[in-house]
């Protein structure tokens, strides 16, 4: 299925292009190389990260073309490009691999959760748009799940796309809201092209436009008796929309319908909730749910619930599909491995002196290890071709800071978390629908103990390297930490 399609070739980084073309003068363009992306840091304070924007990535690699509009606009550039190389980008199409963590996993800092190999040309020109699908999209699917923790019985509905930062926000992020556990969005775009549910009740507006807010009420009840939700605020929420509701509620009950309920969207929604929720029972009407909505996040959310509130649905707009307290996720993209001119894969490392910004080298894998208790023990990641985890062999757990914390497991299952996507330019991953994607995402948090999940000060989840990474890395960092031997300061 194609989804709000468009040429994005050019999507990408001008340092991108000049890389690449500076590697075709220099005749590197088609050495082999395997960048991985990850983040450093978890979002929000958070104990794990959800994964999302694969389809998005999936959708880009296979589409992914050079237009005559695209090679026109490049050869107007000052860097004055050769048009021999622009001729080749008309031809361009991704050959490489590429494996990802699946959409919906619980993720975790340092460890691959795109790797993409092929030639350094194909693969840099990739990066910028691999990051921004999965940055943008992995912060809201972890904000929703979050979100989840603290309400995880209530129905939660996506309302952001009227402050979201464009469409394609509005779209993709109500569709990361989907798999990190919401239940609807009023996004009717991404209700249509991905098949979430769509939610909504009406606004302030439609009870100005009529002489009295009974009339406006009743009015609507008679067009849509079957899904009657009524904005209880615009005057007086107590003295006048609730009573108001009761009214139609009780209209709706003698033609043989129900009310499905009110909608709080201003003042002190815990207080507000409370005396509406007698009020409605006092009248009989106990099936009818409470709607709040009004700058909500997991923080206000969890506030609500422990003042008592009555709300059974949750309308999350702003603070979600902005991330507002931390609107980037900060994923990077680097060269792992290159071709050396021999042919042979060689590790390569970034070294910084930020140790947090020290990069792991060499490709690698991520496994998922589960104890016999069937809950996930750590992240292993280790060379494709080391036999542990794979053989069920004993394991070392070690922290790589801290390499003297450490211990052994022996009855686990290891799960790999990298999927092929593309192998040599041809897709191998056939993309689940949402609903397969949020139950797989409800598998992943229930193989985690609460303590990894919880809001506040969650337990840091272990991600280990295996030995022959962790050594390698060691060896490469005295590599090119060694002193000059013809430095007279050495």
């Amino acid at each position: 299925m194609r989804i709000l399609r468009r040429e994005l070739a050019l999507h990408t980084d001008k340092y991108q292009i000049n890389m690449m073309y500076a590697h075709w003068v220099n005749g590197s363009h088609k050495r082999r190389a395997v960048f991985e992306a990850y983040f450093r840091k978890l979002p929000f304070g958070n104990g794990f990260a959800v994964f999302a924007g694969l389809e998005r990535i999936t959708q880009y690699i296979a589409e992914l073309r050079f237009t005559e509009d695209d090679i026109r606009y490049l050869s107007e550039q000052e860097e004055n490009y050769a048009p021999a190389f622009l001729e080749e980008l008309l031809q361009f199409h991704f050959q490489g691999s590429i494996h990802s963590m699946k959409e919906g996993a619980l993720v975790f800092p340092d460890e691959p959760l795109i790797r993409v190999e092929g030639t350094i040309m194909e693969a840099q020109l990739v990066e910028t748009a691999i990051l921004n699908f999965m940055n943008y999209q992995t912060l809201i699917a972890t904000k929703a799940s979050r979100i989840k923790q603290v309400a995880p019985k209530d129905t939660l509905l996506e309302f952001g796309t009227r402050r979201a930062q464009e469409a394609d926000a509005a779209v993709w992020g109500a569709r990361a809201a989907y798999i990190g556990g919401f239940h609807a969005t009023s996004n009717m775009l991404a209700g249509k092209k991905f098949g979430i549910p769509t939610k909504g009740t009406h606004a302030h507006s439609w009870v100005q436009s009529f002489a009295s807010e009974q009339e406006a009420f009743d009015a609507y009840a008679k067009v849509m008796p079957d899904g009657v939700t009524l904005l209880v605020d615009t005057f007086d929420t107590l003295r006048s929309g609730v009573p108001h509701a009761i009214n139609t509620a009780k209209k709706l009950e003698a033609a043989g319908k129900r009310m499905n309920g009110i909608r709080l969207d201003s003042g002190d929604l815990a207080y507000l909730s409370i005396q509406a929720r007698k009020m409605l029972d006092e009248a009989g009407l106990d099936y009818v749910k409470i709607v709040a909505s009004n700058d909500l996040d997991e923080n206000t959310i969890m506030n609500l619930k422990s003042q008592g509130a009555a709300i059974d649905t949750w309308g999350v707009g702003t603070q979600l599909i902005t991330a507002s307290d931390q609107p980037s996720l900060g994923g990077v993209y680097k060269l792992v491995e290159i071709e050396s001119p021999s042919g042979e894969m060689v590790p390569t490392i970034k070294i910084s002196s930020n140790p947090e910004k020290v990069s792991t080298p060499g490709k690698k894998d991520v496994f998922r290890i589960i104890g016999p208790k069937g809950k996930a023990l750590a992240d292993y990641i280790s060379f494709p071709g080391e036999k542990e985890p794979q053989s069920g062999a004993r394991l070392k757990l070690f922290n790589p800071l801290h390499p003297y914390l450490q211990k052994y497991v022996e009855k686990y299952k290891a799960m790999p978390m990298l999927e092929p996507i593309f192998v040599n330019g041809f897709q191998a991953y056939t993309l689940p629908d949402l609903d397969e994607i949020r139950r797989y995402h409800q598998e992943q948090i229930d193989l985690f103990w609460p303590e990894y999940l919880r809001k506040l000060n969650p337990e840091v989840y272990r991600v280990n390297l295996s030995e022959q990474v962790w050594t390698r890395k060691q060896q490469l960092i005295a590599e090119h930490l060694m002193p000059d031997p013809n430095d007279e300061m050495s």
